[in-house]
């Protein structure tokens, strides 16, 4: 997902500042130098981010604010403003802004905050394996339904998660999600908590890979002012905020063994101090994990802690990826058609059967993240009210599935790995594209060919 980002500011040269460092980012920027000009774009176009001067002439920064999440509340928005102007900030914040930067800013600062957002955006917008739905498109053969949501899944392997899933709704226990990238364990992780006693309470996600050591425990455990550079007000944590509800760590094993350390403390203790302070906080968080590397291969290489692994693995539940759910691809990509058909206004309403053929006989090593990239991407091109083989990537089209020699047999991981080398023989060695024809992240990517 590329963030379409909206930069106002009347000073042309932190316009042009901010616009060439994001671009350089690979996000879709749009400049204005007044509020009003600001306003008018977004009232034309889409945007996910809103980065707006406190001070600018006619309409300033707080009127913008005020504005957008009257009328736009799913546009976050970053408020800039002069160094001693915190007071200004904390206005912004209790009125709906995301965040803020000072002026001199720090663009590795506002590059994590606008990752940060990102990262939000696509945990809320990702339709995965787990589709979470009120009004299912499919027939009762393929919904399930677990604590009044009804979800996609009708493979027999999915069947033994949903079980599991619904055996849950009344424990209160931590949950260790496993499985590859794209399998849908963001979802998973809020199907536990809203169908949960804990439902009406906070549910918070972070990823645990996106942050540095610092960062990331100033996230989780918040700091009091002067706590470190740049900490010129107090700031509540992920897990204060959290209190009775949930937190969703992502990636987990890319959190440092001291933090792991810190964190197990809280589950132990049911309370923590923020980073610089010297008062306990009591909290009441259930602990949602999830990771995609095997926990027990970094418990034996010192990397991750064995008594928080059991602390986090009370319940422990594996994602399957899509290669051994077949059943699902179809339904799965029936829904993905109807969201984009309506999404793009096109009238599309069926697969061809040569299309299907080739859907089904793929191996998705992104997952179902990568098939709802994939329909997207067939929906946009497609010309006619039937998606034909033509509309599907020429990746997934030339993909063939080789005659099994039982004398040369290869397990998943090299057949991974040999694709994705295909893939970026394909892209000319180009990993960015690769992992986006794939519809996985680069480190996903580099952990296939490292395998």
């Amino acid at each position: 997902m590329k963030l379409k980002i909206l930069v106002a500011d009347d000073e042309e040269i932190t316009l042009k500042h901010l616009t060439y460092a994001l671009e350089k980012d690979g996000y879709d920027v749009t400049a204005v130098k007044n509020g009003l000009d600001a306003l008018k774009k977004i009232e034309a176009d889409e945007f996910d981010v809103l980065i707006a001067d406190i001070k600018m002439p006619g309409m300033d920064g707080i009127a913008v604010l005020s504005e957008v999440k009257d009328k736009y509340p799913a546009i976050d928005v970053i408020i800039i403003t002069g160094f001693g102007s915190i007071e200004s900030a904390v206005n912004a914040m209790s009125k709906g802004a995301t965040d803020y930067i000072t002026k001199p800013f720090n663009l590795d600062e506002l590059s994590l905050k606008i990752k940060k957002i990102e990262e939000k955006k696509r945990l809320e917008k990702e339709n995965i394996a787990l589709k979470v739905s009120l009004k299912p498109p499919f027939p009762l053969s393929e919904k399930n339904n677990v604590g009044g949501f009804s979800f996609i899944a009708k493979s027999k392997v999915m069947r033994r998660v949903i079980d599991i899933l619904t055996g849950i709704r009344n424990s209160d226990c931590n949950v260790l999600l496993t499985g590859e990238s794209g399998t849908g364990k963001g979802l998973v992780a809020k199907l536990i908590h809203y169908t949960s006693v804990r439902k009406e309470r906070p549910f918070l996600a972070v990823n645990c890979a996106i942050f540095t050591e610092e960062l990331l425990a100033s996230e989780l455990f918040g700091h009091e002012k002067g706590a470190f550079t740049g900490a010129v007000v107090a700031k509540q944590g992920l897990l204060e905020i959290a209190d009775n509800g949930t937190l969703f760590l992502d990636e987990v094993a890319e959190m440092s063994t001291a933090l792991q350390a810190k964190l197990l403390k809280v589950i132990e203790d049911k309370e923590f101090m923020r980073v610089g302070g010297t008062r306990s906080i009591a909290v009441d968080v259930r602990f949602i994990a999830a990771s995609n590397q095997n926990l027990g291969t970094l418990i034996a290489d010192g990397r991750f802690r064995e008594d928080l692994y059991y602390r986090l693995n009370v319940m422990d539940i594996h994602i399957p990826p899509l290669r051994e759910r077949k059943e699902d691809i179809i339904p799965l990509s029936k829904f993905f058609l109807e969201k984009h058909s309506r999404k793009e206004s096109k009238k599309i309403t069926a697969f061809s059967d040569e299309a299907l053929e080739v859907l089904t006989s793929y191996g998705f090593p992104g997952n179902v993240r990568e098939l709802e990239n994939i329909i997207e991407r067939a929906v946009i091109l497609e010309k006619t009210n039937l998606i034909t083989q033509g509309s599907l990537p020429q990746t997934i089209r030339l993909f063939q599935v080789e005659t099994i020699d039982p004398n040369r047999l290869k397990t998943i991981d090299e057949l991974n790995k040999d694709y994705a080398e295909k893939i970026l023989e394909y892209v000319e060695n180009n990993k960015s594209k690769a992992a986006e024809l794939l519809g996985i992240s680069r480190t996903s990517l580099w952990r296939i060919l490292k395998k």
